[in-house]
């Protein structure tokens, strides 16, 4: 019994700072996900304004990064914005990088949202 004395000390010291790095790193996974999730809808969003019928890249890339500014404030750090706008189809990506938690850990963060261009087509038959 006596040689026992202080083994539970000795646990505390080895399994809490374990204990917390799993917590911080469930905490740095979460805000991963939710950096990824706004620079997604940051690219859609810039999607459908630069794939609209008179769309540009310049408008696709300015409204992606007005919601990037409104909601990427905290978990998105660091982040670019590129669109692509051709005759027939558009894109913008958006990367940067998730607010780290963790020391010494930079996750990055991508999302693409393409698409094809909104043109206006005449009806040939007449009908």
């Amino acid at each position: 019994m006596h040689g026992d004395r202080g083994s539970v000390s000795a646990e505390l010291v080895i399994a809490t700072p374990l204990l917390l790095l799993m917590v911080l790193a469930l905490v740095q996974f979460a805000l991963w996900s939710h950096a990824t999730h706004i620079a997604q809808a940051a690219a859609s969003q810039g999607l459908a304004t630069a794939r609209a019928q008179n769309g540009t890249t310049a408008a696709g890339t300015s409204t992606a990064q007005q919601l990037l500014d409104q909601l990427a404030s905290g978990p998105l750090t660091g982040s670019v914005v590129a669109s692509e706008r051709t005759a027939d189809s558009a894109s913008v990506r958006v990367s940067g990088t998730a607010t780290s938690v963790l020391p010494f850990l930079s996750l990055p963060v991508h999302a693409e949202a393409a698409g094809p261009v909104e043109r206006f087509v005449p009806d040939l038959e007449g009908g």
